[in-house]
């Protein structure tokens, strides 16, 4: 079993919201609470992550377009422009540090962008800020670093949860995506890189009927 011990989050992106909520539900079991819109013109749903059957601070975010945003164009955030499936797309740390772990990456060769506020409303009207990294192109084969501040961790809350297998990145060549990953100075915090034939993440699920699904 391989989890990043500082994993904050994985987030799962989507042409369509409503139909990237049934296309988890249809392999998990697990029907995703209702997360809220973000200004970037995105919405979401979140499911808990448990590890060894406890919960802890991490979470799976399903994102999609805002069904109530203005205009036709979709998001470029997580490339939702680009999908035309729902897909693994990218994951979050939280380091104990995120300003320090931004001046070690940018010491050591990887910039991974300036911190940056942001923020959601929930379904009850209330605003959730944290801060995280959105550097230009933001790469989505190594983490961005995010920081809740005074904001509860959703995996905390109330809402429905799933176990949390294995999470690794898959590549071709692994060393240059390892190499960025020294660079945060966070051992054991990011996800293994394993070689593979094709790019891309492993998501390792356990069901409530005990079946391992990889998403």
């Amino acid at each position: 079993m391989t989890i990043p011990t500082l994993l904050d989050h994985v987030v799962i992106a989507g042409p369509d919201l409503a139909g990237l909520i049934d296309w988890f539900a249809e392999r998990t079991g697990v029907v995703a609470a209702p997360g809220g819109a973000h200004p970037t013109g995105t919405a979401n749903a979140l499911v808990a992550l448990t590890v060894d059957g406890r919960r802890g601070p991490q979470y799976i975010e399903l994102i999609g377009p805002d069904p109530a945003r203005s205009g036709e164009k979709l998001p470029e955030t997580f490339g939702i422009a680009t999908l035309t499936e729902p897909r693994v797309q990218a994951y979050a740390v939280h380091p104990a540090d995120i300003e320090a772990t931004v001046a070690h990456a940018r010491a050591h060769g990887y910039d991974p962008g300036d911190v940056s506020d942001l923020s959601r409303r929930t379904p009850d009207g209330t605003l959730l800020e944290w801060r995280l990294t959105r550097g230009e192109g933001r790469r989505l084969d190594v983490p961005f670093l995010i920081d809740w501040g005074s904001t509860p961790q959703p995996g905390l809350s109330d809402i429905p949860s799933i176990e949390l297998v294995s999470f690794t990145r898959r590549e071709p060549d692994p060393e240059p995506v390892r190499e960025i990953l020294a660079s945060l100075g966070l051992p054991g915090g990011v996800a293994d890189v394993e070689p593979a034939d094709t790019a891309g993440f492993r998501l390792e699920l356990r069901r409530a009927d005990g079946r391992i699904v990889e998403l």
